[in-house]
């Protein structure tokens, strides 16, 4: 029997046919009387016994108690803490559905704004499915009385304890118990939300993917303790850690990372690579999680924009010049412009590192520093952007095609930002035809994207 909505209340077990999954990997289910259930843990075509977790005017969310009918691609979770993190929100379906999934969300993306001429390939496996992160960021709490590591659960601040974080390099699991290991036996102690005491926030560790290079981040609400020299010594001498670093954020904030960082020990950077460009990374780094599907990544974008040799390059959110350096040596010159200063001043350095004399960096906005460059005389051929979540602005868009670039090759992590900033590209000018998904986060419902647009010359 299907329970009607209207009756419904929190934790009420009702029974539910699956039909879809949500973009962000929820299961979809409908009732007779027009309410939307998004239910945790369901796949479609399933029927599950669900527990009523919150119910509003026209939706509700809800948790599997009972599968009554599996989905054939289902897979089972060692850890159902890392679906019901959010860790890994995609490990009970099978991989080849996962990246089916990604393709579905772009397509669906598109065909709600009419983009229907476009075609979107199948998704770019990665090499790795799991253990492939090279970073953790991971919060600290006192749970009955003892300093514990873990994650969130969805959509709340109750932290699951967890000692193997599933999508991250084994080695990071490894520094990040050790790490808890030697902050508990120095009685060190874990933030609380509530009163907004406690010296440690979070730990986030790097490591290089193809150096082993590790660095260890304490987030503390204090830049020192009593216990730090001891817990700096002991950290150290963890294998393979380069570097140790106090990241100072005492601010009640969802912000992990602070602004103000302060070398405890070692270099204030670590080193790895894509395909044969090496990168100097310090803790507030954007670098790509999943090193070796970057590499594959990059290379469908350099193949897409089919560079030649003389062409200028603008590599506009440059961050520290993983994209414009991989760039270099197919092309004339490439230019970089970020807002970060340090980001900047790593580019530069990350291209002396690589010996690469034709690429320059610049600090600022790219929508002010583009329509510059172009009134000093600047030709621009190829325009790369690989912006936040949130996407580019109107006004960037508009001072890139003002720039006149033949080409603009947008490397997406949010199909939804991406699809309405095509959609203003597409009214100003250019044209694409091809969406090219990446799966860079295996086990979740994140999708990268590659976009070729080309310049419609009248």
């Amino acid at each position: 029997m299907f329970f009607r909505s209207n009756f419904w209340k929190k934790n009420q077990i009702i029974k539910l046919e699956i039909t879809d999954l949500s973009y962000d990997a929820l299961g979809v289910a409908h009732t007779e009387d027009g309410i939307t259930v998004f239910v945790n843990n369901a796949l479609p075509g399933e029927v599950v016994e669900a527990q009523i977790l919150k119910v509003k005017k026209n939706l509700a969310f809800a948790r599997v108690q009972n599968i009554l009918v599996k989905s054939p691609e289902r897979i089972e979770v060692k850890k159902n803490q890392w679906v019901q993190t959010g860790l890994a929100s995609l490990a009970h379906l099978s991989y080849d559905a996962q990246l089916k999934f990604k393709q579905q969300q772009v397509e669906n993306l598109l065909q709600k704004a009419h983009l229907t001429d476009v075609t979107v390939k199948e998704t770019l496996p990665s090499p790795q499915i799991t253990g492939y992160r090279n970073k953790a960021e991971v919060p600290v709490r006192q749970i009955n009385g003892k300093l514990e590591i873990g994650f969130f659960r969805k959509h709340s601040h109750d932290m699951v304890p967890l000692e193997n974080f599933f999508t991250t390099d084994a080695k990071i699991d490894q520094i990040l118990v050790a790490t808890r290991d030697i902050l508990r036996k120095n009685h060190v102690s874990a933030y609380n939300e509530k009163s907004h005491l406690g010296a440690i926030k979070y730990l986030m560790v790097r490591v290089g993917h193809y150096t082993g290079e590790i660095m260890v981040v304490l987030v503390s609400t204090v830049k020192n303790f009593p216990q730090l020299p001891q817990v700096i010594s002991e950290i150290e001498q963890l294998p393979n850690v380069k570097s140790v670093v106090l990241n100072y954020n005492p601010q009640k904030t969802n912000v992990i990372l602070g602004r103000k960082d302060i070398l405890l020990a070692g270099n204030p950077y670590i080193t790895d690579q894509i395909g044969e460009q090496k990168f100097m990374i310090s803790p507030q780094s954007f670098f790509q999680i999943n090193s070796e599907q970057t590499t594959r990544l990059y290379d469908l974008a350099v193949r897409q924009a089919d560079l030649q040799a003389d062409d200028v390059v603008i590599d506009a959110y440059s961050g520290i010049g993983t994209i414009g350096l991989s760039v270099a040596q197919h092309v004339k010159k490439v230019i970089g412009v970020e807002v970060v200063k340090s980001a900047v001043e790593d580019s530069e350095n990350n291209a002396a590192l690589n010996q690469i004399d034709n690429a320059d960096f610049a600090l600022g906005k790219a929508e002010e520093m583009m329509p510059k460059w172009q009134e000093q005389g600047l030709s621009t051929d190829v325009v790369f952007v690989d912006p936040p979540r949130k996407g580019l602005t109107p006004e960037f868009i508009e001072a890139t095609v003002k720039t006149g670039p033949k080409k603009v090759v947008y490397i997406s992590c949010n199909p939804a930002t991406l699809v309405r900033d095509l959609q203003q590209f597409q009214e100003l000018g250019y044209k694409f035809d091809t969406i090219a998904p990446v799966d860079m986060f295996p086990m979740t419902p994140h999708v990268e994207t590659v976009v070729l647009m080309s310049r419609v010359d009248k």
